[in-house]
């Protein structure tokens, strides 16, 4: 599954998609404010709705008038902002939205511009500003502020699920939202400045991610759990090569949709984990569980298949989550809201299969973990 694919981080938005279709390319990262040592975990987004549908303006779902006449959205957004600190805190969405008009792409590499927002594979940069004005209008679902970016970007560990994020499977609709990690493990140098105050991102101490997401609709319910902040219970070192992630999808039999399963890569000192429902050389088992507190979300996982198995517990409080605000293609907003931090912690146990018994061989303690998650 560690096996980079940069023509799935592509365009895609083709044939019935370009009319009910999103893609998403999402970022996340640690960056450090020099003169206090404070540390804040930010996201930025580049998204595309439904492109064949685009107008010389931006066409917003949640908008009065087209919400009324049923008229399905269409835009190039931006957007970023930073997650909740450790105490809850600071947690600030900002939107930019532009017609497709605006939007100038390329293949082989892929890259795209939009007015000052630029996406490749190896480097971002953007900025949005927001008044309080712009930020009282439902429809732009966003806060005030400004944010600027300007990053170095190297994708170290990737996570491709195969043949059914493929262009086939991509064509046959075979799940409703693709997903393709083309950086569980990124590396980001650079800065971004919220309201001002300026941030580093260092390569060592970012402890970035990376993924895609596109399709008709995004996945109801979600889960994605990934942390690249793995530090050893039995030598205390910090593995700066290792990466968790957990995702969920709900694939499709002749159209009819399945139970949701999870799928499961960590990477361990250069040797790969992989539970994963679609592996039919290595099949997996995974069961799990999500509890629900006053102060907290608690996601219990385990894992195995021929070769391993593997116990996951990690936790974010309600505090630290935000949410995130979205529509989907077709205009609609999700029932429930999507939940995001940058502060989960917990713990993985891996443990080796060797006839028929089990052998410890880590104990790992996670921090700084991304959870997204939507009941």
């Amino acid at each position: 599954m560690n096996k980079s694919d940069h023509a799935k981080n592509s365009y895609m938005l083709r044939g019935s998609l370009a009319k009910r279709g999103f893609v998403r390319w999402f970022h996340f990262f640690t960056g450090i404010q020099r003169e206090t040592g404070e540390r804040r975990s930010f996201f930025i987004e580049y998204q595309i709705l439904n492109p064949s549908l685009g107008k010389e303006q931006p066409v917003l779902g949640q908008y009065p008038y087209f919400k009324k006449r049923g008229i399905k959205p269409s835009y190039v957004l931006i957007k970023a902002g930073a997650l909740p600190d450790a105490d809850g805190s600071g947690g600030t969405q900002l939107n930019a939205f532009y017609p497709i008009s605006s939007l100038r792409a390329a293949d082989n590499p892929f890259v795209f511009q939009v007015e000052d927002c630029f996406y490749s594979e190896t480097h971002i940069e953007g900025y949005v500003d927001v008044t309080s004005e712009e930020a009282c209008h439902r429809s732009f679902m966003t806060d005030a502020g400004c944010i600027e970016w300007n990053l170095e970007v190297h994708k170290a560990v990737a996570c491709n699920m195969g043949f059914i994020t493929g262009p086939f499977c991509t064509a046959a609709g075979a799940l409703a939202d693709f997903w393709h990690a083309e950086g569980v493990r990124t590396f980001y140098r650079g800065w971004i400045s919220l309201n001002g105050v300026r941030y580093e991102a260092e390569p060592e101490s970012c402890y970035g991610y990376a993924d895609k997401n596109w399709g008709k609709r995004a996945n109801h319910p979600l889960l994605l759990l990934s942390s690249a902040h793995l530090i050893s219970r039995q030598n205390h070192k910090e593995y700066k090569h290792s990466s968790l992630v957990v995702t969920g999808c709900f694939p499709k039999l002749l159209f009819i949709p399945l139970k949701r399963r999870l799928m499961i890569q960590l990477t361990h000192m250069g040797e790969e984990f992989e539970f994963h429902f679609a592996r039919i050389s290595n099949i997996s088992k995974c069961k799990w569980k999500i509890r629900e507190t006053n102060r907290r979300y608690i996601w219990h996982i385990k894992a195995h298949n021929k070769n391993a198995l593997i116990k996951i517990s990690l936790s974010c409080t309600k505090a630290q989550l935000m949410k995130l605000l979205y529509e989907g293609p077709d205009g609609e907003l999700p029932d429930e809201p999507i939940l995001c931090g940058g502060n989960g912690i917990g713990t993985v146990e891996i443990y080796r299969k060797s006839d028929s018994a089990l052998e410890l061989l880590d104990t790992l303690g996670v921090e700084e973990a991304l959870c997204m998650y939507q009941a």
